[in-house]
């Protein structure tokens, strides 16, 4: 997979990258997985992967703080360092657009086309329990707003659009399909509704959005690379997945040293020269 220096920050080769990542979504099978800073994204580029997608979740708790707590500046900020670490396609998880009207999306969206990343995601989700995905009309009106900044800011980034009624207790299969097919025509070059669990959800969705590209997030069945392939999957993505197993070994470490007085742990952990000269290899 070509890759643009990471250095380099001309229009073109922006321009560049996102061609390559939106041939990425024009057919085959990738996974793109989700690291949570710096020291992460290189590393996972290391082991071969061609494209990564930030998550919000990993960052927000690399901060101390909850999924969504983090601000927009502090999110653009987040894109440029990792975008400019690497030499592969990022893609940014912009949230719900760090705005609910459609014209402040645009202008936020606008801010996130310069800060490197190859892709961007919106989602239709609100945080009201009550209330939880944008009405519908609005929803599309702030997708469409998204694909007009994207395409004044001439840098050609993917598009996603994300429906969130299975994640926000609307599980909802026919409006998910309904809600997706309507923002693929209102220009998202790539649909994703995170926690479709089945083959069957995961086929009608694939069906009703075609030719457009399909991102899964994996958290059950099917459950390997190959499987959602045959589904007509073009990305799987795996969310906070890898930060939470991060964090899984850090605090079983942490209890047992903290409770037990014991660093059995310890012993696992991976040796300090051979991730010291991974680290040590991207200087």
């Amino acid at each position: 997979m070509p890759v643009v220096d990471a250095q380099v920050d001309a229009p073109e080769a922006l321009r560049a990258r996102c061609r390559v990542f939106r041939r990425m979504h024009q057919s085959g099978c990738f996974v793109i997985p989700n690291p949570w800073d710096v020291g992460s994204a290189r590393l996972l580029v290391q082991l071969g992967f061609p494209a990564l997608a930030t998550t919000s979740s990993g960052f927000a708790w690399s901060l101390g703080r909850p999924d969504n707590g983090v601000s927009l500046e502090e999110a653009l900020a987040h894109f440029r360092a990792v975008a400019g670490a690497v030499a592969v396609p990022v893609n940014g998880d912009f949230e719900g657009g760090f705005a609910v009207e459609p014209e402040q999306v645009a202008r936020n969206v606008a801010a996130a086309a310069t800060t490197g990343i190859s892709g961007l995601s919106v989602e239709d989700s609100t945080g009201v329990p009550v209330a939880p995905l944008h009405e519908f009309s609005l929803a599309l009106d702030r997708v469409r707003a998204a694909r007009h900044a994207i395409d004044e800011s001439g840098t050609e980034i993917v598009l996603t659009a994300r429906s969130e009624g299975f994640i926000v207790g609307r599980p909802d299969l026919a409006e998910t399909i309904r809600r997706l097919e309507a923002y693929a025509e209102a220009g998202a070059d790539c649909l994703y509704a995170p926690g479709l669990r089945t083959r069957d959800q995961i086929l009608a969705v694939v069906r009703a959005v075609s030719p457009k590209a399909v991102n899964v997030l994996v958290g059950g069945e099917p459950a390997s690379v190959g499987e959602l392939a045959e589904l007509g999957v073009r990305r799987i993505s795996v969310g906070g997945a890898l930060a939470r197993t991060a964090w899984t070994g850090f605090l079983a470490a942490a209890k047992e040293l903290a409770e037990q007085g014991r660093f059995t742990s310890l012993t696992r952990a991976i040796p300090f020269a051979e991730i010291n000269e991974a680290f040590a290899n991207e200087g």
